[in-house]
């Protein structure tokens, strides 16, 4: 199948090949030998940077880009052939094509099942279901029993609420220390180490040429520089615009064939066996990440641990003016990359990943299985499944600029997916709380809790503190009766020191990110929170009807704020 009509002209002369076979007076090969292929496995064609061509006499030429690597590959190629090779040296973008070309459909079902089955949220979970029936248990009691119902609502929502608001406070109080270190000793460019940059691309029309202009201004060699913009074959919108952009040769375009699933994730682990990297990072389409990043990731690995496995920035939003939503959607994220990820590290819990502008070791994410392809939420579980095998996830004081939705229906979309990946991932790791308790100890067993199913459960019960509004406007209540006077105002002034703490810690987040003038509209952040139970309602029916559905959230609709600037964004 060709996946794309520019790369069909791959049986042209492919380069100069060398050894017995061009003593022995043979043409140049043209045609990759899909046979040999499958017995090298396309993984390992594209990991190892060769491409087995027809066999030519007794010999097998082998496409390479890399003398120095096929000199050492040759024994193992010979091996796994049964019969001599000799190498055809081509340029680098002509394996990636030909194997797009021959043998994409293996390489794209070995991204779907790269995760093991049972780390996977692809193997069924029945906790899920389980819960459905806890639900309809509930319900049922409920219509039994109004008054104890409506009393166990509050008393869950109540204690869910002072969970998360106790997690602002420590992540405060952790704030007044300096919680992120800058990175390490400064490195000769020589000493830097290769890094591979995938920037899956669906659909991008609008900002493929500008993306290409941002990833351009990163300070690093470009001899150290891999970077892998990922597209689905059938995706002509991109592909039309990435032919169009100008293109350094320093930038490859990796395309995926289809496959039972379209994901993110899927796209990185097809994606992941042609980087040439030893740390492997990712950036979204709309990313404008600060000039010197890649200078700070290589020079913080360099005086890591070993266990150090990943290293996440910080993410703000490059359009926080645009409307009233962007400015909350950028208050959450100052709250949440600004505080509490640092108090996550500190108190020694797993960290959920973001899904840009994080970096890992290859080896340590190889280990783990990569992504799971079927996991919309795939940075929240990779950085679960990480945390269990041991390795640590550490934090980079450096910022990736992005574009915030700006319209209520597209920040459902997005918030949904993300929460549905939340709700599956919980449940995928929940299996065997046992397992997980062992793998993570007290501590990071209770912060899993509090991460991702306290967030679930506090969308869902933040209407049943809404209702608290019935009896400050002297409307009828159900508990209107039972909390009397006395625990009437006990409830609302925890209500109010919990909406205290919340606007204390979003103006702290702002502050800190430099962007204090936005501290004035905390206030809506009451709005926007209630747009969270409006996801969760979504989120939840996709968890039974398509939970692998991946909601794309588009791009390149709103221009940065005037005070932006590219070339200023140094975190």
């Amino acid at each position: 199948m060709l996946l794309d009509s520019k790369i069909a002209d791959w049986p042209a002369h492919i380069g100069r090949i060398d050894g017995p076979c061009a003593r022995m007076g043979h043409d140049p090969p043209s045609l990759p030998d899909p046979a040999a292929i499958r017995q090298l496995g396309a993984p390992f064609c594209a990991r190892h940077r060769v491409l087995p061509l027809r066999a030519a006499g007794a010999l097998t030429p082998v496409a390479t880009s890399c003398a120095a690597g096929f000199a050492q590959l040759r024994p193992l190629l010979e091996r796994k052939l049964g019969r001599p090779v000799a190498p055809v040296h081509v340029a680098d973008g002509r394996i990636d094509s030909g194997l797009t070309l021959y043998a994409g459909l293996p390489l794209a079902r070995a991204g779907e099942t790269r995760c093991p089955e049972a780390d996977s949220c692809r193997r069924p979970s029945r906790r899920i279901l389980r819960l459905w029936g806890v639900a309809a248990a509930v319900l049922a009691l409920s219509a039994a029993a109004p008054t104890v119902a409506v009393i166990g609502l509050f008393a869950l929502a109540l204690g869910i609420a002072a969970c998360n608001a106790g997690l602002l406070v420590v992540a405060m109080v952790f704030a007044r220390r300096r919680p992120v270190a800058r990175g390490g000793k400064r490195l000769a460019d020589a000493a830097l180490p290769t890094v591979s940059l995938l920037i899956p691309l669906y659909r991008e029309g609008d900002i493929a040429s500008l993306l290409v202009t941002r990833i351009a201004r990163l300070d690093y060699p470009r001899d150290r520089l891999d970077i892998c913009l990922i597209v689905e074959s059938g995706d002509r919108v991109t592909l039309d615009a990435l032919t169009r952009a100008a293109r350094p040769d320093w930038v490859r375009v990796i395309q995926v064939a289809p496959g039972q699933i379209q994901t993110k994730p899927r796209a990185m682990n097809v994606a992941l066996d042609f980087c040439q990297g030893e740390v492997v990072g990712i950036y979204d389409a709309e990313d404008a990440p600060a000039p010197d990043q890649l200078r700070r990731v290589a020079e913080r690995f360099a005086v890591s641990p070993p266990d150090v496995a990943c290293l996440q920035g910080r993410l703000s939003f490059y359009n926080a003016r645009a409307t009233w939503l962007t400015r909350c959607f950028t208050m959450d994220y100052a709250t949440w990359f600004w505080l509490v990820l640092p108090a996550l590290r500190r108190l020694g819990w797993p960290v959920p990943l973001g899904g840009t502008t994080v970096f890992f070791r290859r080896r340590a994410l190889e280990a783990v299985g990569g992504w799971d392809a079927h996991n919309v939420t795939e940075d929240a579980d990779l950085g679960l499944r990480l945390a269990r095998r041991g390795y640590v996830t550490d934090l980079i004081d450096s910022v990736t600029m992005e574009e915030a939705t700006t319209t209520i229906p597209t920040w459902l979309r997005q918030r949904s997916r993300w929460q549905k990946g939340y709700a599956i991932t919980w449940a995928t790791h929940m299996r065997d709380p046992g397992a997980l308790l062992r793998d993570l100890g007290p501590t990071g067993f209770v912060g899993v809790q509090v991460l991702f199913l306290g967030s679930l459960l506090g969308a869902l019960t933040a209407p049943v503190l809404w209702s608290m509004w019935l009896l400050l406007l002297g409307l009828p209540h159900p508990l209107a009766s039972v909390l009397g006077p006395v625990g009437f105002l006990s409830l609302g002034a925890a209500l109010t020191v919990s909406l205290a703490i919340h606007l204390a810690a979003a103006a702290l987040a702002l502050s800190r990110q430099g962007r204090s003038g936005l501290i004035l509209w905390t206030p809506l952040l009451q709005i926007y929170h209630t747009l969270a139970t409006v996801s969760l309602v979504k989120a939840l029916s996709e968890v039974m009807s398509k939970p692998f559905f991946w909601d794309k959230t588009p791009h390149g609709l709103s221009p940065p704020d005037r005070t932006f600037s590219d070339a200023s964004n140094r975190g």
